[in-house]
């Protein structure tokens, strides 16, 4: 599955996948021993990587990038680089979580209160019997700490990394430590370890999709006349090479 197609959505490489597929590539990852840190983008995240080049590098250096938003699969049908569906991080997450209780896949949570990290592997105990916890390890550390949770992280042997962390924190530890570590799959999730654990519901279907997001929009906007520019330019040249049905030579027909 390697080598598949990316498509540019706004100056962004995205891969062209649906979930099954995004499935697939961390499991070959795990399987053949390679390194896959996983990018997820919504509209939100698209504007605030504009504004934070630090941000923009780490996502845009994953080895696998994925549309959590369905505003991000609108915009790349208007671009002309249609993306085949959303791949929500969240549910990525737990198809993850799956597919590591079936193949014994060892996993690492990092992110969160202590107190919800201890909600998390209790649900995970319960909802994915047989899998395999490496370790875990709350959001609370301060920077100068990031390299001792690295290591921690590495002498756990885990396969799977799971850091529940917010933007742009979760995206620079794993663009940072997250080859160092050793795990297989490295995959930002944000706030899932609360949805998880049932402390937070997920937002309904019809937020996800629809909330607006102005600077988003005004990108599309900028890139759709951006593409269209040069075709108009080209549609104009050629209206100034046709002759002119006035012109003596024109009327000697």
């Amino acid at each position: 599955m390697t080598g598949t197609a990316r498509r540019d959505v706004l100056g962004l490489e995205v891969d062209a996948l649906t979930m099954a597929q995004a499935v697939g590539r961390c499991t070959e990852a795990v399987d053949r021993g390679d390194y896959l840190p996983v990018g997820v983008v919504n509209a939100a995240k698209m504007v605030a990587m504009r504004r934070n080049e630090q941000l923009r590098s780490a996502v845009a250096d994953c080895g696998m990038v994925l549309p959590d938003g369905q505003s991000v699969v609108r915009a790349s049908r208007l671009l002309r680089a249609p993306l085949p569906e959303r791949v929500a991080g969240i549910d990525l997450f737990f198809r993850l979580l799956a597919e590591a209780a079936r193949h014994s896949y060892r996993v690492y949570f990092l992110g969160a209160q202590a107190d919800v990290l201890v909600c998390v592997l209790a649900e995970v105990h319960c909802s994915y019997p047989g899998l395999v916890v490496a370790g875990a390890h709350d959001g609370h550390f301060r920077p100068e700490e990031e390299a001792a949770v690295a290591a921690e992280i590495r002498d756990s042997g885990a396969d799977l990394l799971f850091v529940g962390m917010t933007s742009p924190r979760k995206e620079l530890f794993i663009s940072q430590w997250g080859q160092f570590t050793g795990v297989k799959v490295a995959h930002g999730v944000g706030g899932s370890f609360e949805t998880l654990a049932g402390l937070t519901r997920r937002a309904p279907l019809w937020w996800q999709d629809h909330r607006p997001n102005i600077s988003f929009l005004t990108m599309i906007t900028r890139e759709l006349l951006r593409q269209r520019l040069p075709a108009r330019r080209t549609q104009e040249q050629a209206t100034d090479r046709q002759p002119d049905d006035r012109s003596p030579v024109a009327s000697r027909g």
